[in-house]
């Protein structure tokens, strides 16, 4: 009963928290979403010599396919990120930006580190949501009939989403045997699991956004650090990077987890 009634209570404050926010949360969602590519973009520009050499020597692709490799990591980003936070072509922008991780998986040989592929795949786990959210539900071909609704393309985008944004999670267990580690972990993957398969869903999000916020601002410091230290740009990337997943969590809570999930299935219970 008690436990009841603290799950309770917890919704409620939830429920709360959505209704002060509903308008402004949208928002935040996106600009946090965007913001790993933000910073990427604006990095290439400044870091130009620095991104094109590492190609160059890297791949031995010559002068030329180093400068379009930098050049379309940073118009892509930059143009994408615009493109988003003003509402226009927003589902272009998404696949622009899907291109823009597949390149680097591959030029920065993430496709061999299980903890950054698994971050470009939570990365790519948000924009599916953001995807999901610029589809209007009249555009899709079940439109209208309430018992496919579960077929729609964007219930499914919704739940690949949830399903991807959970790999960053894997990324932050700590595999130990002191006492906090093991709580952290055993609250982490009944939170990670909560919001795959969709139960208690906005919650589940809103606990793993304060979570993650903790977690970004106190191990990603990237400010406490001089701008000349290579360590300084490693948080600075991983700052950004849980930002964005962060925000992805954010548009789970503002939009719910749509019509595959567990949430929804209650309603015809």
């Amino acid at each position: 009963m008690a436990q009841n009634d603290l799950m309770s209570n917890a919704e409620d404050v939830a429920d709360q928290f959505l209704r002060v926010t509903k308008q402004y949360l949208p928002h935040i969602a996106r600009l946090c979403l965007i913001s790993t590519f933000l910073e990427d973009g604006i990095r290439m520009w400044f870091q130009w010599s620095e991104q094109k050499e590492y190609i160059e020597t890297t791949w031995g692709c010559g002068f030329f396919l180093a400068t379009l490799f930098v050049l379309i990591n940073l118009l892509g980003q930059l143009g994408g990120c615009i493109l988003i936070l003003s509402r226009n072509f927003v589902q272009y922008a998404c696949f622009g930006l899907f291109a823009i991780i597949a390149l680097q998986t591959v030029a920065y040989s993430i496709l061999w580190d299980p903890k950054f592929l698994m971050r470009n795949l939570a990365l790519g786990g948000g924009l599916l949501l953001l995807l999901a959210e610029s589809r209007s539900e009249g555009r899709s071909m079940f439109a209208g009939v309430p018992t496919m609704r579960e077929s729609s393309p964007k219930q499914y985008m919704q739940l690949g989403g949830r399903v991807l944004l959970v790999l960053m999670f894997m990324t932050l267990l700590h595999f130990d045997t002191s006492f906090l580690s093991i709580l952290q972990n055993l609250v982490g993957t009944a939170l990670i699991v909560l919001v795959a398969v969709g139960f208690k869903t906005k919650l589940a999000a809103l606990t793993l956004v304060i979570w993650l916020m903790a977690i970004n601002v106190y191990f990603n410091a990237f400010w406490t650090i001089p701008t000349y230290k290579p360590m300084h740009d490693f948080l600075k990337y991983d700052f950004f990077q849980t930002t964005s997943v962060i925000g992805g969590l954010l548009l789970i809570v503002a939009l719910g987890p749509g019509g595959v999930s567990m949430d929804e299935k209650k309603k015809d219970w």
